[in-house]
């Protein structure tokens, strides 16, 4: 189902997303809040530098957060699906935003000002948990990061990444089960080698190792996992592991 489709009448919001998280009287409640607006595909929400006390509600589609390094070189930071909050940084702290907000396809979202953000988190209390709970797995999954980029060497924090872009946005492929999923969001090699804190010339390296062992395939900006639990068992996640929850268990070896 796509992200933020209707079903039964109601949306399905991915679970880690705030409007998942949120109770559903919170959450229509939030979606009153601020102006819908609709973006085309490629255009930019919230540019990195801009000033702005306002943050957007992704109410259908997917975005890629970039942050342009000092050499020039735009680093991708993230993607958020619909029922994410993009730009509450710069809201919260009245500072310069510190990210690009690109539409993948055409994008909907609500534009919310910080008043209105407020008065909403003052009439519904029961909010604020979920809010700094999808807060707190952001900033969780940022430190993951910096952790696997001091103990992990390249292919497993490679690795790593697909597993996490599978468990956000996996594709299962009828047939298959859950083994084989392609990742619903297109994605360039540049663009995975910023997510891992990779060169380029490296990532290419373990993709093509992967795509040998028949691990994953690829195509113009599509990667396909053709075996998940075997992926699992690459990048060494055992049951401890952050990127255990939400996968069946690798296979015995």
């Amino acid at each position: 189902m796509a992200v933020g489709a209707a079903k039964g009448g109601r949306h399905e919001w991915p679970s880690t997303s705030l409007l998942g998280r949120l109770s559903g009287a919170a959450g229509a409640d939030l979606l009153e809040q601020g102006t819908a607006m609709v973006y085309p595909k490629h255009r930019t929400l919230l540019r990195e530098g801009d000033g702005g006390r306002h943050l957007l509600l992704l109410t259908r589609g997917v975005v890629k957060v970039t942050s342009r390094h000092e050499a020039g070189v735009d680093m991708l930071l993230g993607i958020r699906v619909a029922g994410d909050v993009v730009g509450e940084m710069a809201a919260f702290e009245d500072r310069p935003r510190c990210g690009t907000v690109v539409a993948c396809g055409e994008v909907t979202a609500r534009v919310i000002p910080l008043p209105d953000l407020e008065r909403f988190l003052a009439r519904r209390p029961e909010a604020m948990k979920p809010l700094m709970a999808m807060l707190s797995a952001r900033l969780r999954t940022s430190n993951q990061r910096r952790i696997e980029s001091r103990l992990y060497e390249a292919p497993v924090r490679l690795a790593r990444i697909l597993l996490e872009l599978v468990r956000t946005h996996g594709l299962p492929i009828p047939g298959h089960g859950e083994r084989r999923q392609e990742i619903g969001v297109t994605i360039s090699q540049p663009e995975l080698a910023s997510l891992c804190g990779l060169a380029l010339p490296t990532a290419e390296k373990v993709l093509a190792t992967l795509s040998t062992t028949g691990l994953v395939e690829r195509s113009y900006r599509r990667i396909t996992v053709c075996d998940v639990p075997g992926l699992m068992t690459f990048a060494k996640v055992f049951p401890e592991s952050p990127y255990w929850d939400g996968f069946p268990p690798p296979p015995a070896t």
